[in-house]
């Protein structure tokens, strides 16, 4: 059976058809992805794709029900071109998140008269999305951050789109790392109030829980979008990890956060493969940033208030 899919606001945001993780080495990266959080890989499974207009390498694969998308560009890295100029700047690190939209038109229309700008393929601005567009990407400084793709289309040869997935789901169930399912992205922000008007007000996202994470030392919004969850948080200083991320880089896609059933088997598998850790709270650790190629990853068998998921 297919993987149902949950959709929000008037233009059917949906699927997030991938997390995009930068790095330097894209089959090292995978090799990561693959073997130590058991991700299965459906595109470059023998050797990444190559795109020459981008001059990168990409794999895709999935970790239980997320689509990351390994990516590299070929070095030495072209600052003349986006990926390159983005390694160039940022390093490893979180790239994006994409979108399957049902009316890709529509939600252009909508964006453009509030004010957003996006971008066709390629570069250059879009004032009418043309018929033929495939996807496009709004700015992330009129997205608080957030570079987003927003598209028609699944990515080809998506399992979750399978008749095989309802199978598939038990490989990672199965797995030391007692994958439950992605719980959400995390979105490091300067002021929370204007981001979570961009969302809710132009994006439509849902707004699903907000509070104060005390030993996260942030304020968050816990927001739908799509058949996703995104959290925006505010540091509440320059002294945490977040805090130092949000110093460091303004608004930006910050970290990624897992569902597990058992938080003991988790963290025993990734200290044995060399992947260290902090438990931030009984039901709550994160990896350290060096060992998991400059994305941070919460771990927890915490329930989230509200979560349309659950």
């Amino acid at each position: 059976m297919k993987k149902r899919v949950q959709q929000t606001g008037d233009h059917g945001i949906g699927q997030m058809v991938h997390v995009v993780h930068m790095s330097d080495d894209v089959q090292q990266l995978r090799r990561f992805y693959e073997d130590v959080l058991g991700g299965y890989v459906y595109m470059g499974v023998d050797e990444p794709n190559y795109f020459d207009r981008e001059d990168r390498y990409a794999t895709l694969l999935m970790v239980g029900d997320l689509c990351v998308e390994t990516m590299a560009p070929r070095m030495p890295a072209d600052p003349k071109l986006p990926v390159g100029k983005f390694y160039r700047k940022f390093g490893r690190h979180l790239h994006s998140v994409g979108y399957k939209v049902e009316d890709l038109a529509g939600l252009a229309d909508r964006l453009l008269a509030r004010g957003v700008r996006i971008a066709k393929p390629g570069g250059g601005s879009i004032e009418e999305l043309a018929p033929d567009t495939h996807y496009f990407f709004p700015s992330p400084r009129d997205t608080a951050g957030l570079m987003v793709e927003l598209c028609r289309t699944d990515m080809p040869g998506d399992p979750r789109v399978q008749e095989t997935w309802s199978s598939l789901e038990g490989m990672w169930r199965n797995h030391p790392l007692t994958l439950d399912r992605f719980s959400y992205v995390t979105l490091g922000v300067r002021d929370l109030e204007s981001a979570v008007s961009v969302y809710v007000d132009v994006m439509q996202a849902v707004p699903v829980q907000t509070g104060v994470d005390e030993d996260l030392a942030a304020r968050y919004a816990t927001l739908q979008l799509g058949d996703c969850l995104l959290q925006l948080a505010e540091p509440s200083g320059a002294d945490s990890s977040l805090g130092r991320h949000v110093e460091r880089w303004g608004n930006m896609i910050y970290s990624l956060r897992f569902r597990v059933r058992d938080l003991d088997s988790a963290e025993s598998w990734l200290n044995k493969n060399a992947v260290r850790t902090t438990r931030v709270r009984p039901e709550l650790f994160v990896t350290e940033v060096e060992d998991t190629f400059g994305a941070p990853m919460f771990f927890s068998t915490e329930d989230i208030e509200g979560d349309p998921f659950a």
